[in-house]
């Protein structure tokens, strides 16, 4: 019989250490010996110096048998000779810091810290102003150009991208193209001759907005989508989806017809509705203290996963909220 593990990824800085030892006690302790003696192997990916001391020192109390089936890696790139890279799970939290790493080793500059647009922001900026504003510059165009451009460009030339949306950018690429955009300068994504960067301009657009497009006030509704029947998460995305303003609603539509179309395209670029959901999830939706829990990923990206596979269910009309309760 085999034995399903899923992926969890867990970040430790120094202050946390100090609760490493339990964490190790307790998911040994949660454990069956049967598992144990099923599991094949056990890969720990972005170890610390410490981790690595304490499991040397926690590994003779374990079993030996057991330690020897642990594998340390120091980039995600190095699951791609052991797993089905490709269909892991892996929050966006984790592919960052994977690539903030690889800059390192690469003698790269690492991503800058966000910057807030100029006070009071340019009538042309994109990026980290309100949907609103964007629109009002913008003779009421619904779709913000930023998003329109990427868009476009990814359904004509980007669908059978293997790893589309998970692949990193550079970052001077990255800062040079969003500078064009809120001067107003015209972009050619062909000039750049990789079509992971309008991938992560859009992903970028998301994530720089003051308030995520799913709005802050869906965020306890849709935590709670786990709390009830799987028959009813469906209708229950729709009436949330059905609450949101007008404005929030278009954009979101547009957004996840493409990731519909880009999952469609699955056997070619590697991308479900899982695995986008992964990648997009907290960048559309985030609570006002900005930062998600773990625990908060699971309803996150089961949400965005029902957008993108119910999406003619979904948004064939707008419904009053459903009245899901934190």
């Amino acid at each position: 019989m085999k034995q399903s593990l899923s992926m969890r990824s867990l970040n430790f800085n120094g202050r946390d250490n100090k609760y490493m030892h339990k964490w190790i006690q307790n998911a040994h302790r949660n454990r069956s010996q049967p598992y144990y003696k099923n599991l094949k192997a056990l890969y720990v990916v972005h170890p610390t110096n410490f981790i690595k001391i304490l499991w040397t020192i926690f590994k003779p109390l374990i079993s030996h048998k057991f330690g020897k089936k642990v594998t340390y890696f120091n980039y995600l790139s190095e699951l791609r000779e052991h797993l089905k890279y490709d269909h892991l799970m892996i929050p966006p939290e984790v592919i960052r810091h994977d690539e903030k790493l690889q800059n390192i080793r690469l003698g790269r500059p690492t991503p800058l810290v966000k910057m807030p647009p100029p006070c009071p922001p340019l009538p042309t900026q994109q990026f980290g102003v309100s949907l609103k504003y964007i629109r009002d510059k913008n003779k009421g165009e619904l779709i913000p150009p930023v998003m329109k451009e990427t868009v476009t460009y990814l359904k004509a030339k980007g669908l059978h991208s293997e790893g589309l949306f998970r692949r990193s950018a550079s970052v001077q690429t990255i800062k040079e193209i969003q500078r064009l955009y809120n001067q107003g300068k015209p972009v050619n994504f062909d000039d750049y001759n990789d079509i992971h960067i309008p991938a992560v301009i859009l992903k970028t657009f998301l994530q720089e907005l003051p308030q995520p497009l799913l709005t802050f006030e869906t965020y306890e509704q849709i935590l709670a989508i786990t709390s009830i029947e799987s028959s009813l998460w469906v209708t229950c995305c729709k009436e949330i989806i059905g609450s949101l303003p007008e404005h929030n609603y278009a954009i979101l539509k547009y957004l996840m017809d493409f990731l519909h179309m880009v999952s469609q395209e699955c056997i070619f670029n590697k991308m479900t509705s899982s695995n986008l959901a992964c990648v997009f999830g907290l960048n559309l939706i985030w609570p006002t203290s900005r930062g998600s829990s773990l625990n908060a990923l699971v309803p996150l990206n089961l949400f965005t996963e029902l957008m993108i596979d119910f999406y003619d269910n979904i948004f064939s009309s707008r419904e009053v909220p459903c009245g899901i309760s934190p």
